[in-house]
């Protein structure tokens, strides 16, 4: 497929970007949606997005897009519902809050999958490998006091990820009964770690490359050994652009796109992840960042269905949804498929 020559970006608070008359393989349409808005949280395993907005692949999707960055899940959650955002690239918990709470949308490809590893000092790694999952009490017996694991909120996905780990893999009760945890930001994980404030986090990349640096940390667990295949982010659209089918069609398209550019150009899309993440991850961080196994990015959204709902279950317990959304409803297959075809 020919991809447009890019034109340059327009920033007024947001970045613009106007279509053109033709869209990659798709027509201009009449009664098309006059625009859309992109909201993206700044984290590693959203790649695509970075891709995506700086080879100019936005251009090639026949409306005109708005990219907006939020800090977090929780904000683009609140936006989503609103009405101030069309299309997402976040978390896939926020993705089933939604979804949830009644929101008409679906997610249209998978981001990334596999993206953790539960870090923790030296010691309590020899630890664990000596006692395995009786590591949490032989802790609190030597130390008198429970392990201290710094994690995003509860029914975040590095929460969920952490609390199955606990809870099903290693089978030693409630999360609550067997660690202390504290919220921490995985950009404050590494300060926080190193400061000695926790004994362990659950970290997404690059950050967990830079703890994995530090002769003082190694690795207790990879997120694709506690639940295999599971998924990280996601890209996440409202009814309006799901129900215009050439939009919806695009967006996916030049999502496969810039995952298959992630696969044969890992440095350059490294290199468009930090200069848009910004927050010290410098691009030769970024490129370090690509060799770990917790940076696996696709599209297929069929491959995360069943690991989608068993980490539902877990949201639901959490209490940020009523019950586990059914996979019909959180999905929206019918973009990916007919661009197989």
């Amino acid at each position: 497929m020919a991809h447009i020559s890019r034109r340059r970006l327009l920033q007024t608070g947001a970045t613009t970007i106007a279509a053109t008359g033709v869209a990659g393989c798709l027509g201009q349409r009449a009664g098309s949606l006059d625009s859309v808005t992109v909201a993206y949280v700044p984290i590693y395993p959203n790649m695509q997005h970075y891709v995506m907005e700086q080879e100019g692949y936005y251009e090639d999707v026949p409306t005109d897009v708005t990219i907006e960055r939020f800090s977090s899940g929780p904000s683009v959650v609140k936006a989503f519902a609103s009405g101030d955002v069309d299309v997402a690239l976040f978390g896939i918990t926020p993705a089933m809050v939604l979804v949830d709470k009644g929101t008409n949308a679906g997610i249209l490809a998978a981001n990334s999958r596999n993206g953790f590893k539960i870090i923790g000092t030296t010691e309590l790694v020899n630890l664990y490998e000596q006692e395995g999952p009786a590591v949490f009490e032989r802790f609190e017996e030597e130390r008198g006091r429970k392990i201290r694991f710094g994690a995003p909120p509860d029914g975040s996905v590095p929460d969920i990820v952490l609390r199955y780990w606990i809870q099903e893999d290693l089978d030693v009760g409630e999360i609550e009964s067997a660690i202390n945890k504290s919220k921490v930001p995985p950009a404050k994980a590494v300060q926080t770690i190193q400061s000695g404030d926790i004994d362990a986090t659950i970290i997404q990349e690059p950050f967990a490359t830079v703890i994995g640096q530090d002769d003082g940390f190694g690795e207790l667990a990879w997120s694709g050994d506690i639940l295999e295949n599971h998924p990280v982010t996601v890209l996440f659209a409202n009814q309006r652009v799901l129900d215009d089918t050439e939009v919806a069609q695009s967006l996916v398209e030049q999502h496969v796109v810039a995952t298959e550019f992630t696969r044969d150009s890992p440095d350059v899309a490294a290199a468009h992840a930090a200069s848009v993440i910004g927050s010290g991850v410098s691009e030769d961080l970024a490129k370090t960042a690509m060799d770990s196994q917790a940076s696996e990015f696709f599209s297929n959204p069929h491959t995360i269905t069943e690991q989608a709902a068993t980490m539902g279950e877990f949201v639901a317990d959490v209490g940020n949804i009523e019950d586990p959304v059914a996979t019909d409803n959180l999905f929206a297959f019918e973009p990916y498929d007919a661009i197989q075809e």
